[in-house]
């Protein structure tokens, strides 16, 4: 015992005394700086638009669709976030950017430990000569710990967590894709019931118009061609409701789909049936580049490029020497009384060097590097589609609300003009053309304020997706649901990293990926 402790002794003294001279070779990971036409950005329409009450963004935007007052899309939204296999695998790659980190940390011990041993019953018989036996033992211990001279473990750990926080920022963004799927198709099922009934209320106001017609036309007041002219009109409006018909229930496929429910209407829907969703702005009180730099998919790529910053250095630490601490220890003996018991110990370093693949490993260290510099680049390509999307939706929104207010006048003034136009044709004093002219028009006109209505729902939506908003309390969820949980649980042992808990919403990045932003 007194010879282990003295090899665990000198182990401990010999990592202890190399460790206080490691470096760490390899670039630090700075965050990116935002490109310069963001610093003079004022958020574009962003800026512009009319907006209901104005609040701080993290507030307001967290769980955004319930400022649009529809109880029944606040169920659908909880609904997709929880059972959407998307979802669920985004959460189950966490898990794995956790495992893989894990991984990474034990790289910092020990990377040889080796138990062996052996016990055998050794015997010998010869012929007319008594049987002979006797036992054997063999005992042995080893073990090898490449120290973190140049810090290639020490980058590795840095890859895996950058890694771990960027499969974070992917879990997030696909609740942000999630809720504003499920909130457009929401959307897009109401406009085009709020159409169906548009649809059959004209059609069943043309048909009054043809019945009239024919009963002129029976007394001899009217000519045929004003019953043809009606009939075509009301079968006209009649063919377009089955293409309404399937287009929703398309939709209502799609969003069943989403809830991982068979395809078919959804029955909590039928109450609500017709009410296009209100939508109604509440935002923004921060700067457009924080803004930017809140989305989730932004955060990822930041992450996935301080990840392969980390995966430099990994590279280069490969050009230099390999230092590491041996150890083993033996004992080995037989029962035969003339035998002694053995015990053998070794300790010492361990170089190894690559130098005649320099080579190789030179050029491994610039494929990393021309890796970083094509993240860089589409980090900057995020950046840029992230304020693209803003403004278009912010546009789209803007517009779209000025187009509904002269839409409702429109349609006002073709109700209006339908009305008079039958007084006159019931009169006498106008033909029939006219009254199905403003027929046509009031149709016509409803048809697109339905649609514009659904246009306004469907860019807030789109704009509160663009800034980024939705997935903060997704990290106070758990990743999978009880049966998942307990299947994996018997399968493999995950009992902790299942009961450990995401990192909280104001956390988002890697601890030292923050204090290089304050310092910046």
């Amino acid at each position: 015992m007194a010879v282990i402790r003295t090899v665990a002794r000198l182990l401990a003294v010999s990592g202890a005394m190399v460790l206080s001279a490691c470096t760490t070779v390899g670039p630090d990971f700075k965050p990116p700086l935002l490109p310069s036409w963001l610093a003079g950005w004022s958020g574009g329409s962003l800026a512009a638009l009319p907006v209901e009450r104005k609040g701080s963004s993290s507030a307001v935007s967290q769980e955004w669709w319930r400022s649009l007052d529809d109880p029944v899309l606040d169920a659908l939204i909880d609904e997709a976030l929880h059972r959407n296999p998307n979802v669920r695998i985004a959460g189950l790659r966490i898990l794995e950017a956790r495992a893989n980190l894990g991984i990474a940390g034990s790289t910092l011990y020990p990377q040889v430990q080796q138990i062996s041993g052996e016990a055998l019953r050794v015997g010998q018989r010869q012929d007319g000569g008594p049987n002979s036996a006797f036992a054997s033992y063999d005992l042995g211990f080893g073990i090898g710990w490449e120290l973190d001279f140049w810090g290639k473990f020490r980058r590795s750990i840095e890859a895996a967590d950058a890694s771990y926080f960027a499969s974070l920022a992917q879990y997030d963004d696909v609740q942000v894709l999630m809720a504003a799927q499920v909130a457009t198709l929401y959307a897009s099922i109401r406009t085009l019931e709020v159409r169906l009934q548009i649809a059959g209320e004209n059609a069943a106001l043309q048909a009054r118009s043809l019945q009239i017609t024919e009963r002129r036309f029976e007394s001899g007041n009217d000519s045929e061609l004003d019953v043809q002219q009606a009939k075509t009109q009301y079968l006209s409006t009649l063919a377009a409701i089955p293409q309404l018909e399937n287009l929703l229930r398309q939709a209502q496929n799609a969003l069943a789909t989403l809830l991982v429910r068979a395809p078919g209407p959804l029955p909590e829907m039928a109450a609500g049936r017709g009410r296009i969703p209100n939508a109604q702005l509440e935002l923004i009180a921060d700067l457009p580049a924080d803004l930017l730099r809140r989305r989730p998919d932004v955060r990822a790529a930041e992450m996935r490029l301080a990840a392969q910053s980390a995966l430099i250095g990994v590279s280069e630490a490969e050009l230099y020497p390999a230092i590491s601490l041996l150890g083993s220890l033996g004992v080995s003996g037989t029962s035969l009384s003339a035998s002694r018991n053995t015990l053998d110990w070794a300790i010492g370093p361990s170089l190894t060097w690559n130098v005649f693949d320099h080579g190789r490993l030179s050029n491994q260290v610039l494929v990393q590097d021309a890796r970083f510099q094509q993240l860089f680049e589409q980090y900057q390509e995020t950046v840029l589609s992230a304020a693209r999307e803003v403004d278009d939706a912010a546009v789209a929104f803007a517009k779209g609300r000025e187009q509904t207010l002269l839409l409702a006048e429109a349609v006002t003034a073709a109700r209006r003009s339908l009305a008079i136009a039958n007084i006159q044709y019931r009169e006498g004093l106008t033909g029939f053309e006219r009254v199905l002219d403003s027929q046509r028009a009031l149709f016509g006109q409803q048809e697109r304020e339905v649609n514009a209505l659904g246009d306004v729902a469907k860019s807030m939506i789109a704009l509160y997706k663009a800034m980024g908003g939705g997935w903060q309390a997704g990290r106070g969820r758990p990743l999978l649901d009880d049966a998942t949980r307990e299947t994996m649980g018997e399968r493999s042992d995950w009992q902790e990293m299942l009961s450990t808990p995401l990192p909280p919403a104001s956390r988002s990045v890697p601890a030292g990926v923050q204090n290089l932003e304050r310092e910046q």
